[in-house]
């Protein structure tokens, strides 16, 4: 299938999603058995119809223009769509409800318990949004067997799908920056998705990346959204920040051995497993392996590698994604976790994608201290 054949696909399929979804939250809302209502408004008709094709339009040009017209549409819609998921949940319980009351044989206002369940989703989804801009610092420790003894109570800064685009911008990057300038990191890692993949200023956006400062360095490997087309121009912009990008190469940090591999050399087993071995690295001192997604750990600890970092799966950010989440990446979806020899770490990452809420998952900074 051609490339825009698929993407024309994947439009239509998440819209049909979206038209359904709010046709069955118009029904949940209109519904209410044993009693003559008169007919519903023209305007909630038309208002779920309009919301419903929202995400979808304002997607389409956000990967197309750059403007604040534009941004403020997009990002409206984004919160729309998160506001669209709790409504979702609520009216399955409201409805799992009705259906309990009618075999238990007992009365029940079913619009009453919609509006109750509703009021509970916007309260859920209102706190989604404001924890999605409280970002933490969470600190951890690391012991990794044949650490060079210089690396003994240094620290790493990870930060990963940071998302800048029509929600988050080079604004929220110069914030994030001065947190971790704070935490005054020996080296910084940047496990991909900086960018969105949406219509963006690329240089403009990186510029804050410039302020760190690192003894041993900032490094950067590509994800998933640098790398939906080519990726040249973020990685050019990356770069032009100071910040060195690691394409399939090793650096050695005063010992410590850092592996880059970019997520398209790495979503396939055999081209990962190869890009691992022609990194060379020497088993008989510790090896970090950054990598924007946990797809391959198996991979990765054959090789002989010490420590996996990598983002990607922000812990599907609310429920029930987090749910899905968990049951996709299983003990690699958030947090430390280890396979054979190799321990991994998984950020939940700084940003979001798509709706800018996060319940059940927090945005973060990670700082890792060795011992």
């Amino acid at each position: 299938m051609r490339p825009w054949k698929r993407i024309f696909t994947f439009v239509f399929l998440v819209q049909c999603i979206l038209l359904l979804t709010h046709f069955f939250l118009y029904e949940t809302w209109i519904f209410s058995p044993g009693t003559v209502d008169p007919p519903p408004s023209t305007v909630l008709k038309l208002s779920f119809a309009v919301l419903s094709f929202s995400f979808v339009a304002a997607s389409l040009f956000a990967f197309r223009y750059n403007n604040s017209p534009i941004r403020l549409f997009y990002t409206a819609a984004a919160v729309w769509l998160g506001f669209v998921n709790f409504f979702f949940v609520a009216a399955v319980f409201a409805w799992a409800a009705w259906v309990f009351f009618r075999i238990a044989g007992l009365p029940m206002n079913f619009h009453r318990t919609v509006e109750g369940f509703f009021v509970m989703a916007c309260l859920a989804a209102s706190y989604a949004v404001w924890n999605a801009n409280r970002t933490r610092v969470v600190r951890a420790t690391v012991r990794l067997p044949k650490l060079p003894a210089s690396w003994r109570g240094r620290t790493a800064a990870l930060v990963s799908d940071l998302h800048l685009g029509h929600v988050h911008n080079g604004r929220f990057l110069k914030r994030i920056v001065a947190k971790i300038m704070n935490e005054r990191p020996d080296v910084v890692f940047i496990p991909g998705d900086l960018y969105d993949g949406t219509s963006i200023d690329a240089s403009a956006a990186a510029s804050p990346l410039a302020q760190l400062r690192a003894t041993h360095g900032v490094y950067f490997v590509a994800g998933n959204h640098e790398q939906f087309g080519d990726d040249t121009r973020y990685l050019r912009a990356i770069e032009e920040a100071g910040v060195r990008v690691l394409r399939n190469e090793k650096v050695d940090l005063d010992g410590l051995q850092v592996v880059g591999v970019p997520f398209r050399d790495a979503a396939h087993g055999s081209s990962f497993a190869s890009n691992l071995n022609r990194a060379s690295i020497d088993q008989t001192r510790a090896s970090i392996l950054l990598t924007h997604a946990p797809d391959n750990p198996a991979i990765a600890e054959a090789a002989g590698f010490s420590l996996q970092l990598s983002g990607h799966t922000h812990l599907g950010q609310f429920f029930p994604w987090t749910w899905f989440v968990r049951r996709i990446y299983r003990q690699f979806a958030y947090g430390w976790s280890r396979i054979g020899n190799m321990q991994v770490f998984t950020s939940s990452g700084a940003g979001t994608w798509g709706p800018p809420l996060r319940m059940g998952s927090n945005p973060e900074i990670v700082i890792l201290r060795f011992e």
